[in-house]
């Protein structure tokens, strides 16, 4: 049962019109109760809080007014300097994505979705997503198309906010996002991840780094009452340590995209600005090696010239320009750092 200092919170959150604190505190004692077993009291309590959260922002439409973005429960005191909270629109449609990838996140959103079912048989949803590849290939955004999908909040967290050059505090941080995750449930993204999860054996290892690895493992390894989904995502994932690699439920590699994909993606980007005479024979070799990030840049470069010339189409010749003007710059860059 809740505790009095529970109940207090729930009156207070209810006394001062602040429906998220009501939520967070509801689903505390949620948590409670799957601890000790009582599995369909924890269950009955997070349908009621779904239904809250739904009702809220289905209102305003219900009474034939314009609906209002839904509203954030943005985190206070030190999880402000901690994480950042965004609301995504992106769905995995938008996309550009391997069949396999696809299918395999389109599984986890079905169990997220479904978890009640699953639930009745003993089973949980998978919730701990790894994400490898190199920049630019999709991890972020698909941390944002999850929560897209599932209508959750995305919470990045800053990992630079969190670790800390004084012993202890960066694992009490740590704990504080941790609370977060099981208080409220949403979409939590641990960029660049290998700044936490790399092996305790390196050579530039550190006493509280060290520590900091060790309390994620235990932190992650607790029961997640709000079926949040705890996303991390690096570009190497030879530097992560053994242990943390086993702890998740799904690792998704990403790729640079092949000539299929290259041409699926300038396509989707360029949308109704894409040109039914666009020399793909052309095109497509002058994309090796670049990210799909690179290539949304090289649609929008190539769609702003049309736009200026007057055109409703992209024509090869833009495009063209757009992929060597990239290419230069990557190279620039390189030069740079290998002087």
């Amino acid at each position: 049962m809740a505790a009095a200092n529970q109940v207090i919170a729930l009156l207070n959150g209810h006394v001062d019109g602040d429906n998220e604190r009501v939520y967070a505190v509801a689903l505390q004692i949620a948590a409670s109760e799957a601890r000790q077993g009582h599995v369909k009291t924890a269950e009955a309590l997070r349908k009621l809080v779904d239904a809250a959260r739904a009702r809220a922002v289905a209102g305003p439409a219900a009474k034939g007014k314009l609906a209002s973005a839904t509203p954030l429960a943005k985190p206070r005191g030190e999880l402000e300097d901690l994480m950042l909270v965004s609301h995504s629109d992106t769905k995995l449609s938008d996309m550009t994505l391997t069949d396999v990838i696809r299918s395999r996140l389109h599984r986890l959103v079905v169990q997220q979705q479904q978890r009640e079912r699953l639930r009745e048989y003993g089973q949980r949803p998978s919730s701990k997503l790894l994400l490898v590849g190199p920049p630019g290939s999709g991890k972020t955004l698909t941390a944002s198309a999850l929560a897209g999908e599932l209508h959750l909040p995305l919470f990045t967290v800053r990992l630079e906010s969190v670790i800390t050059r004084f012993l202890g505090e960066s694992a009490a941080k740590l704990r504080l996002v941790f609370n977060q995750i099981a208080q409220m449930r949403g979409v939590y993204l641990f960029d660049e991840f290998d700044a936490i999860g790399g092996k305790r054996g390196a050579t530039n290892d550190v006493g509280e780094m060290r520590r900091v690895l060790n309390s994620f493992l235990q932190f992650l390894e607790e029961g997640n009452a709000t079926d949040s989904l705890v996303v991390a995502a690096t570009n190497h994932p030879e530097l992560l340590d053994r242990a943390v690699i086993r702890r998740f439920d799904e690792i998704i590699e990403y790729g640079l995209p092949d000539g299929d994909g290259v041409r699926a993606m300038l396509k989707h980007r360029l949308g109704r600005m894409a040109g039914r005479s666009l020399a793909w024979n052309r095109i497509v070799p002058l994309t090796e090696g670049l990210s799909q990030a690179e290539l949304a840049r090289v649609a929008d470069e190539a769609t702003k010239e049309a736009i200026l010339a007057g055109r409703k189409c992209v024509n090869t010749e833009e495009v063209l320009a757009a992929l060597n003007a990239r290419r230069a710059m990557r190279e620039a860059v390189a030069d740079i750092f290998n002087d």
